[in-house]
């Protein structure tokens, strides 16, 4: 599948001018937010504000930005499903063909000495991972990277015009894995500061 729209939203921002400028001068359009979002203009690359994809702020001081249905119905649709592309069609929803985040560094938070509770349950990522496990979960018509060691690959592969499907499939478990350790060491922290 051609890549049309790719999403792009990471804490780590290594790499990620590079793979801009690589699905921009493809033809791509990206969306970003915030923090991600800024790094791209400042290099000159256009980048469409989440917010005027979903018509919403991003609101909660960051924490409600992409939990809305024009960003997961964007990655989750069924491309061949009729009813999919209808309901897509009825709500002007657009799709997202690639799906590009890491998350917010809770590990590298709760390994500082001085961490507070409340710090560190602000640095635990709740959109990232759902737009991983949906792009992950929908790895048929949608690439998920969530590893900047993937992005020149990545890049030479759009420039050829498609990410294989076996590829996407191997991203599409990277990814799972990448949710799963870092909700483990986030049930890990928090048991941890369980009174016994």
């Amino acid at each position: 599948m051609k890549i049309k729209r790719a999403l792009l939203s990471v804490s780590d921002k290594t790499g990620i001018v590079d793979l801009a400028k690589a699905l921009h001068s493809s033809g791509i359009e990206i969306v970003s937010t915030g923090g991600t979002m800024k790094a791209l203009q400042k290099a000159g690359i256009p980048v469409l504000y989440v917010s005027d994809v979903t018509g919403f702020p991003e609101i909660m001081d960051g924490r409600v930005k992409t939990l809305n249905p024009y960003i997961h119905g964007g990655i989750l649709a069924v491309r061949d499903n009729p009813e999919h592309q209808k309901a897509m069609q009825e709500h002007s929803i657009i799709g997202i063909d690639m799906v590009v985040v890491n998350l917010y560094p809770f590990r590298e938070t709760i390994a500082r000495a001085d961490v507070s509770l409340a710090e560190a349950i602000e640095n635990i990522d709740i959109g990232g991972p759902a737009m991983i496990r949906a792009a992950a979960k929908n790895f048929k018509y949608v690439t998920v990277v969530v590893n900047p060691d993937h992005y020149s690959e990545i890049a030479a592969m759009v420039k050829k015009g498609e990410v294989a499907a076996t590829f996407r499939m191997k991203l599409a478990q990277e990814a799972f894995k990448h949710t799963a350790e870092y909700d483990d060491c986030i049930q890990s922290y928090l048991d941890s500061k369980i009174e016994k």
